[in-house]
């Protein structure tokens, strides 16, 4: 009788490790196979994925070239650019400064920074890091060069108009983070780079840098790719965006690196937790409707949150903290830049790993990019239409105007035309739709039919300054031509 229940108890467990097995290759497999077919539709010469469930890495592969001239694989020891996605490791460094009573979202940035305009005293660490700030943006300008002095840099930007009233609205800004790089080393007394090495990144000797020079070429990394749509392949980045942008896009990280970062930050070895969570809580902006946390993006995925960060329409990082889950994407280049393919990923993985973070609006939504690029047109909008059709409610305006320019972009000018003519359909009060269609139109020198749409546009939108002086131009034309 014993040995009848020790060998039935030993089954049991052998049926549920089995299980249990069975269940992981599944969602190995499955995303394996989302994956690739991302990479193909895509295009993307290289990719890296870690997945971290439960404290553990569920999943962690390698795909595609890293160099492509030199037809060199993606491993284990590839460095990949993060680009904007570098902010979370500049966020951590600065709540670390923070918790240990250096620094307060308070403090006005002049309490660090000298000589500023008095427009900026009063801004405040916590608008840097929400992007509340409203100062002006200093890449916009071509007059500051990279090449200039901070002190340089700073006299003509102050030159510069304010964007808006600090801490009415969100506007994404590298001038933000070019002030923490300073608050951070007036504090510290080190370079940002050796402070955030230091303190985030002590034993590893290898498989880490800072560089904003996306062009640049080191053993193990990787460069930025760029498809060109004229002769159909990638050129190499020759982007340069120097020293002083190393806190806002110049970390350069394995996944594996990346993955023991995140291990750390969940083990709350860089920040306590109270200090931790304290990063995703929404900064109140006056205007009451955008949402941002203190340098990290929330992004609600079927009602639940989740905080993280994308870089160069290449790269993301994500954490769903209810959910003890993280996704790490990185690439090195996508043909169809604009349609955030990274994100997508993100929220793909997330609902193979867990069902409970399954979004069908935003599945749906990579469903009809997709179908867009591979399929032909008249299959592609009939697939939307019955997506609509199914929910009236899901509201994709924004998705199809992308679709439509990247069609165009890529050479199927009428194929994109059909989808901001479809856009037009569907939004049939959007001054923005029309403004697109009549582009596309004004684009395939259909200046007749892209002046009607122009005209509609400015109907429903008054303040459309670029539909009136596109109504101007097409006016000159036609003048030429009759």
């Amino acid at each position: 009788m014993k040995n009848s229940f020790f060998i039935l108890s030993l089954l049991l467990v052998f049926n549920l490790t089995f299980s249990q097995k069975s269940e992981d290759q599944l969602t190995e497999q499955k995303i394996d196979n989302y994956i690739k077919e991302v990479i193909a539709i895509n295009e993307i010469p290289g990719v890296a994925l870690g997945v971290v469930k439960d404290g553990k890495v569920i999943y962690e592969k390698y795909f595609g070239k890293a160099v492509l001239e030199e037809n060199k694989a993606v491993d284990k020891n590839t460095a990949f650019k993060l680009f904007s996605t570098t902010k979370l490791i500049t966020n951590i460094g600065v709540f670390q400064l923070i918790e240990k009573g250096k620094l307060s979202l308070e403090d006005p940035i002049s309490k660090y920074i000298d000589n500023l305009p008095n427009q900026w005293q009063k801004i405040q660490v916590k608008n840097l890091l929400s992007h509340s700030s409203g100062l002006p943006n200093i890449i916009r300008f071509e007059d500051i060069k990279i090449t200039m002095p901070f002190d340089e840099k700073m006299s003509i930007l102050a030159k510069k108009p304010m964007e808006f009233v600090t801490g009415n609205e969100y506007s994404y800004n590298q001038t933000n983070y070019l002030f923490l790089t300073k608050i951070m080393e007036k504090i510290t007394g080190l370079t940002f780079e050796d402070y955030i090495l230091q303190n985030q990144f002590p034993a590893i000797q290898s498989g880490i840098y800072f560089s904003s020079d996306f062009g640049e070429n080191r053993p193990n990394s990787v460069p930025r790719y760029n498809y060109n749509i004229e002769t159909k392949k990638y050129v190499r980045s020759t982007s340069n965006f120097g020293y002083d942008a190393h806190s806002a896009n110049g970390l350069n990280i394995t996944l594996q690196n990346f993955l023991r970062w995140n291990e750390n930050l969940d083990k709350d070895v860089y920040l306590n937790k109270e200090t931790k969570y304290s990063m995703w809580k929404p900064f109140t902006f006056a205007n009451n409707t955008d949402r941002f946390a203190y340098g990290w993006e929330i992004v609600p995925v079927n009602k639940i949150l989740s905080y993280g960060f994308t870089g160069g329409n290449e790269t993301a990082f994500r954490k769903f903290p209810d959910n003890k889950l993280t996704i790490i994407f990185l690439a090195n280049g996508h043909k169809y830049s604009n349609l955030y393919v990274q994100s997508q990923v993100i929220n793909h993985v997330a609902s193979i790993v867990d069902k409970s973070l399954t979004d069908e609006y935003y599945l749906a939504g990579e469903k009809i990019n997709q179908n867009f690029l591979k399929l032909n047109i008249e299959e592609a909008k009939q697939n939307y239409l019955d997506t609509k059709k199914s929910h009236p409610d899901w509201d994709f305006e924004y998705r199809l105007n992308i679709i439509g320019y990247t069609l165009i972009d890529h050479g199927r000018i009428n194929d994109g035309i059909k989808v901001l003519e479809l856009n037009t359909i569907e939004n049939p009060k959007s001054g923005n739709a029309f403004d697109s269609l009549a582009d596309g139109y004004f684009r395939n020198n259909q200046f007749e039919i892209s002046k009607e749409n122009y005209k509609k546009s400015l109907e429903l939108q008054s303040d459309n300054a670029n539909a009136k002086e596109m109504l101007a131009k097409i006016d000159k034309l036609l003048e030429k031509k009759s």
